[in-house]
């Protein structure tokens, strides 16, 4: 049976941010959560005990969502996805390279 609840971190995210269902970007190395809000153009980044903090994009040094997940890759790594953009191909080609 299929179930809409939401999990722990997706709910704290959706209590942080404006968007009703902010998209999931993807697990870091460290098991935290993140959630893109495209309204905000910010992130909600929750921690697996569901400590969590907002960073708006504008307030980093990178101009696109894309940009601060390759940061977020080199800071911490990924463990599930980062699920940005692109296409199923180029998911597969960076799948692949990893």
């Amino acid at each position: 049976m299929a179930t809409t609840q939401s999990n722990p971190q997706e709910r704290t995210a959706r209590e942080l941010l404006t968007q009703g269902r902010p998209l999931f970007l993807g697990v870091d190395g460290e098991g935290a959560a993140y959630y893109w809000d495209s309204y905000e153009f910010a992130v909600a980044v929750v921690a697996a005990d569901c400590d969590a903090e907002t960073v708006e994009l504008a307030a980093t040094p990178f101009e696109t969502l894309s940009e601060w997940c390759e940061y977020t890759r080199s800071e911490r790594g990924w463990a599930t996805g980062p699920n940005v953009g692109g296409s199923l191909v180029g998911d597969f080609v960076r799948a692949v390279e990893a």
